[in-house]
C-alpha cells in the first residue's frame, strides 16, 4: 500500500522568479519535511501544505546535475512537468513584454492537458504596466504575485486548492510496488530486466501511464511485486556529448508510487552528491530504501576486504540515511539479485508493523529514565506519553509533553536510534511528533508540522 501526493511543477524561462515564489511559499506554509543537521541536499522540491492539503512542489530551476552547471531547456522542463506533474505553474514577468520563450512554454503547458496556472510574477515593479496583455498566453487561471514580497501567494494556493487532487491512496491489494531510482547509466534498465525475468512474469512488460516509466509484475513466493523503472530519460538528439541529466520530477513521481525504493550507485562512481540527492527524495517522500552498489562484477581491483571498506566510505555518506540497507549486486552476474526480493519484503513488513500504546509508552519511560532530554533557551522538555498513528503507510510516532519545541535535535536523533533498536523498521523512514500535550490528538491524523 503507498500513498501518492500531488506534484506541482513551477517552470518558466531563466530568472522570471521561480525559485523566489518556492522560497516564498514554503516560508508561508512551513514544509513538512525537516531538514536535518548534516545533510547538503539543495532545496529544488519540498513537500508543502495549505489547509491540510499536502503537496509536492518543484523547482525546475534548480533541476541540474551538481557535477555541471548545465540547466534543461525550456522544452525539457515542460516535458519533465507534462509527464509527471498534476499541476504545472508557468511563471512571467509583469514588468517585461511578452517574449517569444514565454509564449512557448505556455504552448508546451497547455498541450500537456494537465491544470495550468499563469503566474505573473514581480507586480511590484510593474506600476503603470497593462497586465491584461498575458490574457494572450491563452492561460485562464492568472494569479498576480510578487515573490520577494509574499504578495498574492495566499490567493495562489487558494486558487491551488481548487484543482490539486487530493493525496491518492494506491489500492488496498497486496501488491509490493519498488521503484529503481537513480543516475543514467548506474543500471537501473539492466537491473529491470533481470529482476522482471528472475521470476515468472504474470503481466507482460508494458509502459506506464507516465512517459518512461517502465512496469513490470512478477509473482514472488506467492505476492506479486510491481517494479517501477525510471531508466528512460534521455531523448536522442537532447542530450549533450559527455553531460547526463538527471529527471527529478519523474523520479519523484516513481518513488511516490512505489513502497519502496532500490537506489542504485555505480561502484565505479561512488560519493556522487546526485545520489545522495536522489537517497534524500526517498527518506523525505517516507519510503522504504535499500541502497545498491550496482555492477560489482565491474569493480576494479577487487579483494577479499574491498567490500567492507567501501561501505564504511558509502556509510560516512549516507549518515542521513543510516537504517538504509546496504547491497553490492551484479545484474551480469545475478549476484544478490533475488536477496533484493526478501529485503524488500522485509522493509514492507516492518512498515506495517504496529506497536501497542502501552510497550511504547513503558518504552518512552526507559528512555528517558536512562537519558532525560536536555533543553534549549533553559526550558526544560518534559515527555509524558506517546501513540502510533494508525493508518499512517510511514511508521509515525506522535508524543506529546511539555515544552517540546525546545528538544534539540541530537535527542530525536537519540530517540529514534533507541527506538529502531527495541522495535526494529529497518529499511524504513520513522516519523517522529513532537506536541504540546494539551493538543487534542486523533490516532491516524498526523499534525500538518512537526514543531521544531
Amino acid at each position: 500500500m503507498s500513498k501518492k501526493l500531488p506534484i506541482v511543477a513551477i517552470v518558466g524561462r531563466a530568472n522570471v522568479g521561480k525559485s523566489s515564489l518556492f522560497n516564498a511559499i514554503l516560508d508561508r506554509r512551513e514544509a513538512i519535511v525537516a531538514r536535518e543537521a548534516g545533510t547538503t541536499r539543495d532545496s529544488i522540491m519540498a513537500k508543502a501544505e495549505h489547509n491540510s492539503n499536502n503537496f509536492w512542489l518543484v523547482d525546475t530551476a534548480g533541476i541540474k546535475d551538481p557535477a555541471d552547471d548545465f540547466e534543461f531547456t525550456i522544452q525539457e522542463q515542460i516535458l519533465q512537468a507534462a509527464d509527471s506533474a498534476d499541476v504545472i505553474w508557468v511563471v512571467v514577468e509583469a514588468d517585461i513584454p511578452i517574449l517569444e520563450e514565454d509564449r512557448r512554454v505556455a504552448k508546451l503547458a497547455l498541450k500537456s492537458g494537465k491544470p495550468v496556472f499563469l503566474i505573473v510574477n514581480k507586480v511590484d515593479k510593474a506600476k503603470g504596466v497593462d497586465l491584461n496583455k498575458f490574457d494572450r498566453l491563452g492561460i485562464k487561471v492568472i494569479v498576480h504575485t510578487s515573490a520577494t514580497q509574499s504578495r498574492g501567494v495566499n490567493k495562489l494556493l487558494d486558487e491551488l486548492e481548487s484543482v490539486i487532487p487530493s493525496a491518492t491512496q494506491e489500492d488496498d491489494d497486496d501488491r509490493l510496488r519498488i521503484a529503481i531510482v537513480g543516475r543514467p547509466n548506474v543500471g537501473k534498465s539492466q537491473l529491470f530486466n533481470t529482476l522482471s525475468k528472475k521470476q515468472q512474469a504474470i503481466v507482460a512488460d508494458r509502459a506506464g501511464t507516465t512517459r518512461d516509466i517502465n512496469r513490470s509484475i512478477v509473482r514472488y513466493k506467492g505476492r506479486e511485486v510491481e517494479f517501477l523503472d525510471t531508466a528512460g530519460i534521455r531523448r536522442s538528439g537532447k542530450i549533450k556529448v559527455g553531460v547526463e541529466r538527471f529527471s527529478v520530477i519523474r523520479a519523484l513521481s516513481a518513488i511516490e508510487q512505489a513502497d519502496v525504493c532500490l537506489m542504485l550507485m555505480d561502484v565505479n562512481e561512488l560519493n556522487v552528491q546526485l545520489d545522495q540527492k536522489i537517497a534524500g527524495m526517498v527518506k523525505d517522500a517516507g519510503k522504504g530504501l535499500i541502497l545498491i552498489v550496482s555492477k560489482w562484477d565491474t569493480a576494479e581491483d577487487k579483494d577479499p576486504y574491498t567490500r567492507d571498506i567501501l561501505a564504511k566510505k558509502i556509510a560516512a555518506n549516507y549518515e542521513f540515511v543510516p537504517w538504509a540497507p546496504l547491497v553490492f549486486t551484479s545484474s551480469v552476474t545475478g549476484q544478490n539479485v533475488t536477496k533484493l526480493f526478501d529485503l524488500a519484503i522485509d522493509i514492507d513488513a516492518e512498515r506495517q508493523k504496529r506497536i501497542s500504546t502501552r510497550d511504547l509508552n513503558k518504552w518512552l519511560k526507559e528512555a528517558i529514565d536512562s537519558h532525560p532530554p536536555a533543553g534549549l533557551k533553559n526550558r526544560n522538555p518534559k515527555l509524558n506519553y506517546m501513540v502510533q498513528e494508525s493508518d499512517n503507510p510511514i511508521p509515525a510516532f506522535k508524543i506529546f509533553g511539555s515544552s517540546t519545541k525546545y528538544i534539540h535535535w541530537s535527542y530525536r536523533r537519540y530517540l529514534e536510534s533507541k527506538l529502531r533498536k527495541s522495535f526494529g523498521y529497518e529499511g524504513s523512514p520513522v516519523q517522529l511528533w513532537f506536541l504540546e500535550k494539551h493538543v487534542a490528538h486523533k490516532h491516524g491524523v498526523s499534525p500538518t508540522k512537526e514543531t521544531s
